[in-house]
C-alpha cells in the first residue's frame, strides 16, 4: 500500500497466504492507511516478516493521520506447515495498533517447535505507537519487542510457546527463557497497562521462566499492574519484571504481581 488513506478491510475474515517466502503486505510511510478484518496465514517457505507498517528507517510525523491496524490476526502454522522470522514489524510513527492476536499456533495442522519456527511476534521501531487490545502467543523467542520511544500498551495478553522442548531450547544467554514484552535498553520513554503472561510448558514442566517482562529502569519507563501466571505448576516463572516480583509456585494457578514499575 503506496497511496495515503488506502483502506484494507476483509470481508468474512479474508486469509493472505504469501507465496515463496515473501512478506506478505507491506504498508508505506504514508498517512492515514486503515487495515481491518483479515487475516495472513504464514506460507511453507520462511518470510522474513508477514506484516510490514513503514519501510526501515521512516520518520515521517503522522500524529494528525495515524495509520490503523484493526482487527488483524496473524497465524504461524494450525492451518498447515507455516513459518516466519518477524510477523509484524511496525516501523511508521504514530501507528495505532487495536485489537490484534498475533500467534504461533500452538496444535491444529503442521505444528512443532522447529515445524513452525516463529522466533518473534510483534517487533515496533517506530515512535509514539499506540497497542490497545494486544494478544500475542507461543513464539519461540521474543513475543513483543520494543524499540520506538514513547510506546504505549493498554492491556496484553501472552501464553509463553507451550512446546519447549526443554530449558537449553528457550535459554536466552544468562537469562532463562525470552521475555513476552521486552523494551529495548536504549528507550527512554514507554508506559503499559494491565499486562500478564503466563506459561504452560507442558513438553518439561521443570522449565523456569526468569521473568515475563524485561525493561530497562529508567524514570520514563513505566508498568502498572503486571503478572505472571504457571498453568497447573507446567514450568515456573522466578519473577514479574527483570528481578522484581515474587516467584510463581505450585499447582494452584496463582499469579504472581506488580502493581507498578519502577
Amino acid at each position: 500500500m503506496n497511496r495515503a488513506n488506502t483502506v484494507v478491510l476483509g470481508l468474512g475474515l479474508a486469509t493472505i497466504i504469501p507465496d515463496n517466502g515473501v512478506t506478505a503486505m507491506k504498508v508505506a510511510d504514508v498517512d492515514g492507511v486503515k487495515l481491518a478484518g483479515f487475516l495472513i496465514d504464514a506460507g511453507p517457505v520462511n518470510s522474513p516478516t508477514l506484516l510490514e507498517v513503514g519501510p526501515q528507517g521512516a520518520g515521517a510525523d503522522h500524529s494528525a493521520n495515524p495509520t490503523t491496524v484493526q482487527d488483524v490476526f496473524i497465524r504461524i502454522g494450525g492451518a498447515g506447515p507455516g513459518k516466519a522470522t518477524t510477523s509484524m514489524v511496525i516501523n511508521s510513527d504514530d501507528t495505532i495498533i487495536d485489537h490484534t492476536w498475533v500467534w504461533r499456533a500452538d496444535h491444529g495442522a503442521g505444528v512443532g517447535w522447529e515445524t513452525n519456527r516463529a522466533d518473534y511476534g510483534i517487533r515496533v521501531n517506530g515512535d509514539d505507537v499506540l497497542a490497545t487490545g494486544l494478544f500475542v502467543e507461543h513464539f519461540n523467542k521474543y513475543d513483543v519487542e520494543w524499540y520506538g520511544e514513547n510506546g504505549r500498551t493498554i492491556f496484553f495478553q501472552n501464553e509463553k510457546a507451550y512446546d519447549a522442548p526443554d530449558q537449553a531450547a528457550i535459554q536466552n544467554g544468562a537469562i532463562k527463557g525470552y521475555a513476552a514484552y521486552k523494551v529495548a535498553d536504549t528507550v527512554n520513554n514507554h508506559e503499559g497497562w494491565g499486562l500478564g503472561s503466563y506459561c504452560n510448558y507442558t513438553s518439561d514442566s521443570t522449565i523456569r521462566q526468569d521473568h515475563g517482562f524485561q525493561a530497562p529502569v529508567k524514570p520514563g519507563v513505566r508498568f502498572h499492574d503486571l503478572l505472571v501466571v504457571s498453568l497447573g505448576g507446567m514450568g515456573q516463572y522466578n519473577h514479574v519484571i527483570n528481578s522484581i516480583g515474587s516467584p510463581t509456585s505450585g499447582t494452584s494457578t496463582i499469579p504472581s504481581t506488580v502493581t507498578s514499575f519502577p
